[in-house]
């Protein structure tokens, strides 16, 4: 069933080509009005990929996911879209989840509508030992700042109206959040701020060792995850 909302999907990529093409055909007909994928600094074929695909596509030097998923809200503003869908390019967030993410928006329930893998039965599979200990550490750390209980905080796969985007008490500019931190910082000011946030359950896919691997240090990367909670939690309140 097609959307209400105008939705724009958009995909930050870094070098995902053998993972890409099986993201781009799992897309359920009519979840969306557009794929953008956002090509940050990619040196190998994911344009064209995405290009054969048949979806839009933004390329642009390797800045970070941030950055990408930046480009990616501003695309969506000046389409004229009501809400854009993050998701992953690598194949770990199903696609067949955006109808989900989208109802609330669509039902005037949420603005915010972010997805939770610890809401599912079904099993994520794969993840690292430290990450299930990092991706269960940071909610709670969270939920502390922001003063509201969440169930995650660091999954991407969500989906925002447009009104938090346009919000300008909301600055998703500076510099430090061309990285890992953008994702928090925008749903921690998004709380903040008295926007309307729910869950919904989600699948988290971690490929099988040596199928696929992470583009997120193991430690600089888990900093910018908690960096918002430090900068945006303490100091920036209405």
């Amino acid at each position: 069933m097609a959307s209400r909302l105008r939705a724009l999907a958009v995909l930050p990529c870094f070098d995902e080509a053998p993972r890409l093409a099986g993201v781009l055909a799992r897309f359920p007909p009519g979840a969306v009005d557009e794929v953008l994928v956002v090509l940050d600094g990619c040196t190998d074929a994911s344009e064209a990929v995405a290009r054969r695909s048949g979806v839009r596509v933004v390329s642009q030097p390797r800045r970070g996911v941030g950055a990408a998923i930046r480009e990616g809200f501003r695309a969506a503003l000046d389409g004229g879209f009501d809400a854009a869908v993050v998701l992953a390019a690598n194949g770990k967030d199903d696609p067949r989840d955006i109808p989900r993410l989208l109802a609330p928006l669509e039902d005037d329930v949420a603005d915010l509508v972010q997805g939770s893998r610890f809401l599912s039965r079904r099993d994520v599979g794969g993840m690292p030992a430290y990450r299930k200990l990092a991706t269960r550490a940071h909610p709670w750390l969270f939920s502390a700042v922001a003063g509201r209980f969440v169930t995650e905080s660091t999954n991407g796969f969500r989906a925002v109206h447009r009104r938090v985007l346009e919000d300008a008490r909301i600055d998703l500019s500076p510099a430090w959040l061309d990285g890992y931190g953008l994702e928090p910082a925008l749903y921690l000011r998004a709380v903040q701020l008295g926007f309307r946030t729910v869950e919904v359950p989600v699948t988290k896919r971690y490929p099988p060792k040596g199928e696929a691997f992470t583009k997120m240090p193991a430690v600089t990367g888990w900093w910018r995850m908690l960096e918002p909670l430090v900068r945006v939690g303490l100091t920036e309140r209405t």
